[in-house]
Parts: structure tokens; sequence; C-alpha cells
């Protein structure tokens, strides 16, 4: 059958898709199929991550554990905000551009570069007679916006009462500006609101740029000669609360933390919607499937003060409890309960007094050594446009564009020019992608528990609707053709996204109105019948597979964005989930009668191709692919966890080899690596084929 009954688009053909009803966008009210498939998603996020919590430092029990584990802890999580290998620290550059007083202070304004064009601006705060090395804080800014006629300030100039009271206490400060809110505006929002889900395939967050801006901001505070590097504090709100903690779990220089409001659970994230309120420098590329007590740990045993106010809505107490309550295991096993405080105080999601006043007195009982009352009003000294660095943006900037270089992509080799070179390079590719992208699948997963929802026959045809158990609490749907006599020697499995799913659907429903209701097109007995000569006359079937999120899964459009954004948080995405699915479709199509012995190809068209292609990598079973106009990059789909920084889709087809493999629609010159690859197998009939579309062909 090969592609014969995949590529009778047969069924496709019937019905044009511009005749198909619209699925819906953002203003559509969701139907009752999409409620009830939002709803199954939501039970799956809850129970995953509850999972994901009770592990969450479950394994240590003494401080010897602790111990052991720490280091490997360190270097995940660098590598979940992309900074393992550390970065090369370069050449800051530091650069004062200019100063202004205070009352009793000094502030400088300067920029570093964390990297070669990636600016920090920054204010340097300090007494007017500094006699020795001073206790230091580093204050990192949440997000506060600071833009008049089109010219952004940056947020250190909205929390420059925090720098202004340290200075007149005693203390120097260096409060720096962040990536999205800064003079130089990046960007935050990647998955928010710009659709740049390829920031996941490629294991970047901007949180890690902001946590190596707090690293290369502490070198830089090193260098000064005001400044006791044995000494320093860091802090800062929302925002700034986050960065404080990956500052916390990633550099071992800082003494002393007062991290505010920056900080909750997956409970509270995932379950019960705060992750919606957030965007993505909140979030590391949660590859090893963390909670965020795991990240709160690596503080210990530094003083830290968990800093947070009782009416929080995007960090709700109750979450905040049970992270600390976690991470006081933590410092109770060091014998240092005494270095973690909790303040909670009375108040929503704001800088208020009641949260500043507390942090002043923390610093200064570990980093001055006194306590006494705090008498000074943290107040605003300054006119913003005084503290502008810049009055010229510098054109070699990158921060604008650092989400295209911040993490490495890994480039491919030469294709390799022996087999075993191949082999040794393939099994290494296939591990990395399991420990890198595909690490979220089910080690345990839970019986397929296959039943046959509806079943009829038409014209020498059988169509059988199943539907299976993909994963917790997912089941899912498979449409199978066959004949309705005789034993299949050819299982061709369609990967369908939704406009394929409701495609095939709308194609069959006129000859199996009884188990498709709802009609369709009027039927094309022509179409049809060459359908059923070729399911007949070699022994054929066709299994139309729709995975999470598509066809009769569809979610709510309305939620579609933060649904993905979960799945990440989760240590997943939903492409990733899509490639489980169609797995665990294949598996239960071979278990049935009849199709234990079949031949199994697998097809998809555009971004389903590559869910078709992953998942033939992973099933064995799968003997010849068929991708219709698979992306040529992982840049445009499908989306796993850091994939890029393992290869890209040509050689993601190359794995699939000596299986043949059938490109269509597609540019030879895209697919030269494992055409390269392909001839080490057969170089008079490689398994690689390139069908070329008309225009490409031209």
């Amino acid at each position: 059958m090969r592609r014969a009954v995949l590529r009778a688009v047969l069924c496709l053909a019937l019905v044009p898709l511009a005749a198909l009803p619209a699925r819906g966008d953002e203003k559509t009210p969701p139907t009752p199929e999409q409620t009830q498939a939002t709803a199954a998603i939501g039970e799956y996020f809850r129970r995953t991550t509850a999972r994901l919590a009770d592990r969450a430092l479950g394994d240590v029990a003494t401080l010897d554990d602790w111990q052991q584990t720490r280091p490997r802890l360190r270097q995940q999580i660098l590598d979940m905000l992309g900074l393992w290998p550390l970065p090369e620290k370069t050449d800051l550059h530091a650069t004062v551009t200019g100063t202004v007083e205070g009352d009793g202070f000094i502030v400088e304004k300067l920029h570093f570069q964390s990297m070669p064009g990636l600016y920090v601006t920054a204010n340097f705060y300090r007494p007017k007679e500094v006699d020795g090395p001073l206790p230091t804080i580093l204050y990192l800014c949440g997000h506060g916006q600071v833009k008049i006629d089109g010219v952004s300030y940056g947020n250190k100039t909205s929390y420059q009462h925090h720098p202004a009271w340290f200075a007149r206490e005693g203390y120097c400060c260096l409060i720096i500006d962040t990536l999205q809110l800064g003079e130089i505006e990046g960007i935050h929002h990647g998955t928010y609101r710009e659709g740049m889900w390829w920031w996941i395939a490629r294991g970047y967050t901007p949180a890690g740029v902001e946590a190596w801006n707090a690293v290369r901001a502490i070198d830089y505070l090193e260098t000064r000669p005001e400044v006791d590097a044995k000494r320093i504090g860091v802090t800062g709100r929302s925002g700034g609360g986050a960065y404080s903690w990956w500052s916390a779990a990633i550099d071992e220089r800082p003494a002393c933390f007062v991290p505010v409001a920056g900080i909750t659970d997956l409970q509270n994230h995932v379950v019960d919607g705060c992750i919606e309120g957030h965007c993505d420098c909140m979030f590391m590329v949660n590859t090893y499937g963390w909670d965020f007590a795991m990240v709160a740990a690596l503080a210990a045993p530094r003083p830290l003060l968990f800093s947070n106010s009782d009416k929080d809505k995007i960090f709700p107490l109750d979450g905040v409890v049970r992270t600390h309550a976690r991470l006081r295991k933590i410092y109770e096993l060091y014998g240092a309960a005494d270095r973690l405080g909790l303040l909670i105080t009375e108040g929503p999601h704001k800088d208020t007094q009641e949260l500043q006043v507390p942090a002043f007195r923390w610093f200064n009982r570990w980093l001055q050594k006194k306590d006494e009352p705090i008498r000074r009003v943290a107040d605003k000294p300054f006119d913003v446009k005084q503290l502008r660095v810049f009055t010229e943006l510098p054109r070699d900037e990158r921060n604008t564009s650092i989400q295209e270089t911040f993490v490495p992509k890994a480039e491919p080799p030469e294709p390799p020019s022996q087999r075993a070179q191949w082999e040794t390079l393939r099994e290494r590719w296939l591990h990395e992608l399991a420990e890198r992208s595909f690490r979220g699948w089910p080690a345990s997963p839970p019986a397929l528990d296959v039943r046959c929802v509806a079943q009829q026959e038409a014209a020498g045809l059988r169509l059988r609707v199943l539907d299976y158990t993909s994963d917790e609490n997912l089941r899912l749907p498979i449409l199978l053709i066959d004949g309705a006599q005789g034993k299949t020697s050819d299982l061709a499995v369609v990967v369908a996204d939704s406009e394929a799913w409701h495609a095939w659907r709308a194609a069959l429903a006129p000859r199996f109105a009884a188990v498709l209701p709802g009609g369709g097109a009027d039927p094309d007995d022509a179409a049809f019948a060459a359908l059923a000569q070729r399911i007949q006359g070699t022994g054929s079937a066709v299994a139309i597979v729709a995975p999470r999120g598509s066809g009769p899964n569809e979610w709510d459009p309305r939620k579609a964005t933060q649904i993905r954004r979960r799945f990440v948080l989760l240590g997943k995405t939903e492409d990733d989930g899509r490639v489980w699915d169609v797995r665990r479709a294949i598996q239960t199509l071979v278990a049935l009668d009849g199709l234990g012995t079949a031949r199994v190809s697998i097809e998809g068209k555009g971004r389903a191709a590559g869910i078709a292609l992953y998942a033939g990598l992973f099933e064995p079973r799968v003997a010849r692919f068929e991708l219709d106009n698979p992306p040529v990059t992982h840049r445009d789909g499908p989306i796993f966890l850091n994939v890029l920084r393992v290869l890209d889709m040509p050689q993601a087809v190359a794995l699939a080899l000596p299986r043949p493999v059938v490109l269509c629609g597609s540019d030879a010159k895209a697919w030269r690596w494992p055409a390269a690859v392909a001839r080490l197998y057969d170089s008079n009939h490689p398994p690689v084929e390139v069908r070329e579309s008309p225009a490409n062909a031209e």
C-alpha cells in the first residue's frame, strides 16, 4: 500500500478544507468537545504537578544526602537556564557615563557588557565618604517600566528608593536593569505573547539572561574598592525576587538574600493558573522536572529571608508556605534554621513599606551585625531622567536579539563518511534526545485499555472507532479503516492535525454515518471505490490518529497559549506529548487481532510530519516514513525541549535510516544531510527519496 492509501488523498480531497467549519479563534466560545478536552488536560496537569511536587527533595534525608546531591542540582539549574557549560567571562568594559548627588550619597551611572554587546545599564549608589570596603547590595529589578515620550529610562529608576536607602545607611548598592525593561529594550514575552515557541526548542529563557547578568554584576562589584566582596547581599521583588533566587542557586559568592514575592510552587503556577500572570523570565526550561523548592534549596545555608504578602495573587500564600516548608528541611539539616526567615505581611502584590523594612533589618543583621530600629523612610530622591545611562543607544547592542545567540545551537557536523562512524553518532543523538528532550515521557505508563467504541461496514470496508489511554487521564481516538474480511498485511498510520482529522472525518462520514454522525460532503463514489479497491486488493489498513490538542481533542482556543506554557513548566511540551500519543497509538494498533504482523508505515503533513517522524524513531515497528512538506528546522516545529541543542530536522530524518523515508513537497537542498547518510546504506538506491514540489523542482 505504501503511499497509495495515504496519498489517496482520496479522503482528504473529497472535501475542500475551505468548506469545513472554522476551528475557532481567541474570541470564539469553545465547543462542548473543546471544553471537555480542556478539563481533561487540566486534570492531567494536576496529577503531573502532584508527582513532581512529591519528588522534589524527596530523596534527601541527611546532610550527606544533600551535599552529594547539591552539585548535580546546581549543574541542572545552570543547564535549565541555558548556562551550562558556563559562558566565557569576557571583559566587562565597564563605563561610567556620569554621576548625580543625593543626600549623603553619590550615584554613578554606568553600563557593562555581560557578554560582548549584551549591555547592562545600572546605577551604583555609594556613601559620599567611604573609609573602607562596605557591605554591598545587588538590587535586581522587577517589572517597573519607566518610559517617557518613547524613551525607556530603565526599571532601575522605578526602584531607586531601595538603593538610595542602602547608600544612606552605609552600604554600596548596584541596581541593574532587566533585559525587557532596560534602557535597551529586549524581550521577555517570547512564548507569552510573541509566538516564539522556538525559544523552548533552543533551550532559551530570558531567566538565563537575567541570571547571567546578576553573575556578571557581582563580577563588577568585586572590582570596586568600596565593596567588601565577602559581604554582598542580593534582593529584589517580583521579577527581581525571582532573579534573586536564580542568583542564590547558581552563584556561591553572595552572603545573604531577601527575595521578595518571586517564587511559589508548581501547584500555584500550573493548577491554580498563576503562570498566566507571568512572563517567560520567571521560569527555567524545566528539563529535569523540578518544583521550585529545589531552586530555593540551593541558597542554603546562607542567611535568607523568604518574603511575601498575604494577598498576592501571582505568588499565593499557600504555595509560598509549602515552598518554605521544604526549604526549612534543608536548613535544619545544616543546623542553620536561624538563618532562614519567613516574612508574611498584609497586602497585595506591591512594593510596600511592610515588606521593605524587614528586608533592611535582615541585611543589617547579617551584613552589618547590628539590630536597630529602621528610622529612615525609603523614598525616591531623583527625577528619572537624572538616572539615565545612555544619551544614545549603542549600535553594537545584542540585547534586542540575544535570544538568537544566548544558548548555542548545535551545529551539524559533516555527514559521516563511514557507517560505523554514523552508527556511533546516531546512538549518541538518540541518547541525548531521550535525556534532554523527552525526559517527561512516562517511565511506567498506564495500561492501554483499548476499546472499540463503534464500528460499521460499507462497500466491503470496515471503519472502527477506537480509543486508548495514552497517558494518565488522557484517552484518545483512532479511526481504523480496513477490509471487512481478511488479514491485514500493511498498516498506514496517519498522524492528523486538526485540519486533517476533520477532513478525513468529513470524507468518511457519508458512508459511515452510523458511527460518524454529523454529515459531511456528498459521497464521492469513485474516490471511495478507489479506496476500497486499494485496501481490499492489497490487504491494507489505514489508521487516523489525532494526538492531544488535535481534532476531537482540541482545547479551548482561548486557553491554548497558556496550556502550551504549562507543559513546558512541567518539563514537557505539547509536541513531545503528541509524539508519545502516536507511539501509544502504534502500540495499540499492532496489538489488535489481524495487525500483529502488519508492516507499519507512518505519515503526516506539515508539523504533523515531524510528530510522525519522531514517533517512528522510537517505535521499531515502523518500517517506512512518508513525510509531506515537513518543517526543515525545529524552529518551525515540532517543538521539543532543547532539541536544537542536539540536532535539527535534517539530522532527525537521518536517524530513521536505514528504514525508507519519502519526503514529499520538499526542496531537495534542505535534505542533503540525510541523503548523504542514506548513501552509506545503499549508494544505488538510497533509502531517502525527495519528491520536490513543482515550485521547488523548477
